[in-house]
């Protein structure tokens, strides 16, 4: 709900009427001493509690379908995000011209996997992910992992595919 005066409104109904009723019964149970009330004012709070209730169910459901609209609209959006991650990826890889054992280390690489981790993974020694990574910096132009995943990002942020910060030692100039 976007209108907080009413929702303020149906919250201090609801609260004025519990008030009442629990006044009302903790006079009865502790026998204390109240003015008496007409009928008709009673019948009023009651008929005031039983509307407040009655909308703040209805404000709850539509509550609930708002906030579960909004995460339909949340999980499209990261599902669109990662189709972009996926896309700037791929563009990137095949930019740069990397094996698909290269592809595999650079997205450990991104995911923030150690050397050691790498190498367990992919069923190799640390000296092959170590060569694939530097091959991997030196197609990408950049000198460490902190460059490459800023390319990524730089990527998904400009919605471009980025380009390496060294022209001169990208895929098409490796020297």
């Amino acid at each position: 709900m976007k209108n907080p005066m009413f929702l303020a409104a149906v919250l201090i109904i609801q609260v004025i009427c519990a008030a009442f009723f629990v006044v009302q019964i903790l006079a009865s149970v502790f026998a204390l001493p109240l003015p008496p009330l007409s009928w008709t004012f009673i019948e009023l709070i009651e008929i005031g509690a039983a509307i407040g209730l009655v909308t703040g169910v209805g404000v709850g459901i539509l509550a609930l379908k708002q906030a579960r609209a909004e995460t339909a609209k949340a999980e499209a959006a990261l599902k669109r995000a990662q189709s972009a991650f996926r896309d700037v990826l791929e563009d990137l890889f095949t930019d740069w011209q990397l094996t698909p054992a290269e592809r595999d280390v650079a997205i450990f690489a991104i995911k923030g996997f150690s050397t050691l981790e790498m190498a367990s993974l992919r069923g190799v020694s640390e000296g092959t992910i170590k060569a694939q990574t530097a091959a991997i910096y030196r197609k990408a132009g950049v000198t460490g992992r902190p460059q490459l995943l800023s390319l990524f990002i730089d990527g998904l942020v400009d919605d471009t595919t980025p380009q390496s910060p060294h022209p001169s030692l990208g895929p098409e100039n490796p020297g």
